[in-house]
């Protein structure tokens, strides 16, 4: 009986400091991940700024500044030309209504007077061949048809350094490719053996400089698909727009 109440003491008192340990190492635990959560988002956002700089910088001075110039001058570029289109593009629908109404109840100076007050290369080329209603219709249609080909050169302008932009950015990434590993090969050639850390650094100078140059033409390449999906619109606006100001001189003049 005495062995039997030891025995029993035991087991009670070693389930007492089982269930305690267990306690205090899931009390720990809980208190790791709690800690974990509340760091782990900040030092990955300051993580991200810090290893971004520092591969930028690992990169070399020397290409990985003339791609970011490409960036910079190609995002400007880009800017420039959306702010424009943005500002070019009209309502063609309702300025056609207007210029046909101004027509029918106040005559071609009505009409034009209707797009001086408008802006936009749909606006202009209908004063352009407004202006020239009072010569003949097919002298309006040529004036049109020029008029057009030059507010088309406006829409496209600058759209070209865009494009070089895009070409030249991936170019300058491979020649800093070539250059880090010729310099790493030179390496290997003058110290006569094949080592990792010895040639490591010019590796990832040649591999950086490629996925730099790479972005900066993926970012650029989204503004000028964006851009000339716009000129299209609004080149088939003025196309469009050119036959119904024709339609409209005619049946003027009858």
């Amino acid at each position: 009986m005495a062995g039997l109440f030891v025995l029993s003491t035991n087991t009670v008192n070693a389930k007492a400091v089982a269930a305690t340990m267990v306690s205090n190492l899931s009390a720990t635990v809980a208190t790791t991940a709690v800690m974990l959560q509340d760091e782990v988002p900040a030092e990955a956002e300051q993580t991200f700024m810090q290893v971004l700089k520092e591969y930028f910088i690992k990169g070399g001075a020397g290409f990985m500044g003339i791609v970011l110039l490409c960036l910079i001058l190609g995002l400007a570029v880009a800017i420039e030309r959306i702010i424009y289109l943005n500002m070019a593009s009209t309502n063609t629908g309702k300025l056609r209504q207007q210029v046909e109404d101004a027509l029918a109840s106040g005559g071609v100076e009505a009409a034009k007077e209707v797009c001086r007050n408008t802006k936009g290369p749909v606006a202009s080329i209908y004063y352009q061949g407004l202006d020239r209603a009072g010569e003949s219709i097919e002298s309006a249609e040529k004036a049109v048809v020029s008029y057009g080909g030059v507010q088309m050169g406006q829409l496209e302008k600058n759209v070209s350094w865009l494009s070089l932009f895009i070409a030249i950015a991936p170019m300058l990434g491979f020649m800093g490719t070539v250059i880090g590993m010729i310099q790493a090969f030179d390496k290997i050639s003058t110290v006569g053996n094949l080592s990792a850390s010895l040639i490591a650094g010019d590796i990832q100078v040649a591999l950086l400089t490629t996925v730099f140059g790479l972005i900066t033409a993926i970012i650029l390449q989204i503004f000028y698909n964006y851009i000339i999906a716009k000129i299209d619109s609004i080149v088939n606006d003025m196309e469009d727009s050119s036959i119904s100001l024709i339609d409209m001189l005619v049946d003027h003049k009858k």
